[in-house]
């Protein structure tokens, strides 16, 4: 993708907690202390059973460390189950919106992904009225499973509310599932809310940013990505002792202009 501007630079630079799972589970005091300590200003819960945690104690940790937790992955069968309860749990922790992470296979064909679209419309419109927003992360399957002429993706957008549902863009999963990304970009501009910015190897894996072969300042540069409000950091595949790997990414996003 061509570089279309130079000199900006981001904000608050975000972190997805599920990258450091194994030490956050293990003391989540801790690990958002040392999130805090290497300059990270967000952080956004997901995975390492926080949603079994105390909110209220993770809430306090956050003040007093000056963290800020926008938006949270909450689980569709959790959504499905008690969306009140989740409603809670997300305010709690300061959210202002839910983010749908991911789907399970169940729902990866044409009975489950046309079953689940209704609902997904649903947790947007109680979100709302609870005050809170909502938005979709995507994989890699969303765009290459098919059903009939068009992909998950295709469908997801057609049947949700533009105006409730939000897209919260995973780079490299788009990326690995082929996807012209200036078309998508371009696509989803008025859906946009966030960037989950993790890097890829030549060789196909996730790796550090700035490590990888992604060219994150062209994305960030297009006037398509003027609306993304958050830009998190995420590695699923961060290698131990983890602290190392999201250092790295922080600080090339803090030294990135484009």
């Amino acid at each position: 993708m061509p570089r279309l501007a130079a000199g900006a630079q981001l904000g608050a630079i975000g972190l997805q907690l599920y990258t450091v799972r194994e030490i956050f589970q293990k003391d989540p005091v801790k690990t958002l202390e040392q999130v805090a300590r290497i300059g990270y200003r967000e952080v956004e819960f997901g995975g390492g059973g926080y949603d079994a945690m105390d909110h209220k104690l993770l809430r306090r940790t956050m003040d007093r460390l000056r963290l800020k937790s926008p938006s949270v992955h909450i689980g569709y069968d959790a959504l499905l189950a008690d969306l009140p309860k989740q409603v809670a749990m997300a305010k709690t922790l300061g959210a202002d919106t839910v983010v749908l992470p991911y789907m399970t296979d169940e729902y990866r064909n044409e009975a489950g992904w046309k079953g689940a679209l209704p609902n997904i419309n649903r947790f947007a419109t109680e979100l709302k009225a609870a005050g809170l927003g909502f938005a979709y992360h995507n994989h890699d399957f969303e765009f290459t499973t098919r059903i009939g002429d068009k992909s998950m993706y295709d469908l997801l957008l057609e049947a949700t509310d533009p105006a409730l549902v939000k897209i919260e863009l995973d780079l490299f999963w788009a990326i690995v599932a082929g996807q012209d990304m200036e078309a998508l970009l371009d696509r989803l501009s008025p859906r946009l809310y966030a960037y989950h910015v993790k890097d890829r190897r030549a060789d196909g894996n996730m790796t550090a940013v700035g490590t990888g072969t992604v060219d994150f300042g062209a994305i960030f540069a297009r006037p398509s990505s003027k609306g993304v409000r958050h830009f998190y950091v995420e590695n699923d595949q961060a290698p131990a002792p983890y602290l190392p790997d999201i250092t790295t990414s922080f600080k090339t996003l803090r030294a990135l202009r484009y």
